[in-house]
């Protein structure tokens, strides 16, 4: 009888994980392994071509050529997406302090504003960055007024600012874990380390950082999942100069209408985040049963 009702329970959750999850991911995987077709979608023929393409390119004579352009391409997207991932902790860490530190009344309004961006759609958000940053935005406008500078300095379409967007972008998504995780700390504790004389960086470091550190792995995976796959920032302030492979992907299923390449690299991503989440479990797992 109670394990009928956990299957019912858990039924809707394992009903929409199938149908937008794994039967995507499944039909993304078996046209990865599928011939192109002429004007785009797939013909039944199994190739390894999708893979194949990843260190080689056909020459005119349909020889295999070695080529690094698409690994440096994903070298690229997974630096920024570990720089994003870095940066957001970085900054997620004491904005999350701050914030469990102030009163409840304060706490509200300051996760109120945390969350604020989600109210507004991403490609507004990055448009605006656009504004800001462009040679007559404000901040090269700001700049001149101030006499810091005669010349407009290059600050969009480059990785600085595709860095910049994907850190504003997915901030949120690092604080948040992370509050959510130190709002359960008794500021006893810190009472008492401050009164065994204990510095600043002593009590971070032994009672605020292994209270935040599950909510900085779960904030670290939220953000570095969705960074190593976004295109719209790179698209749109990267000015089409810094091909991600996020943007790499929209392409193939769009103009190249390489399909099975496009698959391939979904797959390459999805594989890449389930190793990282993996990665992440086990060693949550060792550190639990560490005595």
């Amino acid at each position: 009888m109670k394990l009928s009702r956990t299957l019912l329970l858990i039924a809707p959750a394992a009903l929409v994980i199938g149908i937008f999850m794994l039967i995507p991911m499944a039909i993304a995987v078996a046209y990865s392994f599928m011939t192109a077709g002429a004007y785009g979608g797939v013909t039944p023929p199994f190739s390894l071509e999708g893979y194949i393409q990843f260190l080689y390119q056909r020459d005119f004579d349909d020889s295999l050529v070695f080529s690094t352009d698409y690994i440096v391409i994903i070298l690229r997207s997974l630096w920024l997406a570990v720089a994003t991932t870095a940066i957001c902790l970085a900054l997620a860490l004491p904005i999350a302090w701050y914030v469990v530190c102030q009163s409840e009344a304060r706490r509200r309004v300051l996760l109120f504003v945390v969350t604020l961006p989600f109210w507004i759609n991403t490609l507004i958000r990055t448009y605006c960055w656009i504004l800001i940053l462009r040679d007559e935005g404000v901040a090269n406008q700001a700049l001149r007024g101030l006499g810091v500078i005669g010349q407009p300095l290059p600050l969009l379409y480059n990785d600085g600012a595709i860095l910049l967007g994907l850190v504003y972008t997915f901030l949120p998504f690092m604080v948040l874990p992370i509050y959510s995780t130190l709002e359960r700390l008794d500021p006893r504790l810190v009472e008492a380390a401050y009164d065994l004389y204990a510095d600043r960086m002593a009590v971070f470091r032994r009672i605020v950082w292994p209270l935040a550190r599950p909510g900085a792995m779960v904030g670290s995976t939220l953000v570095f999942a969705p960074a190593l796959g976004s295109f719209l920032a790179p698209d749109l302030l990267g000015g089409g100069k810094t091909l991600l492979i996020g943007s790499l992907i929209q392409m193939q299923f769009t103009s190249s209408r390489n399909w099975p390449f496009g698959a391939a690299l979904s797959t390459a991503i999805t594989v890449v985040i389930l190793a990282v989440l993996l990665l992440q479990t086990r060693r949550t797992r060792m550190r639990e049963l560490r005595p």
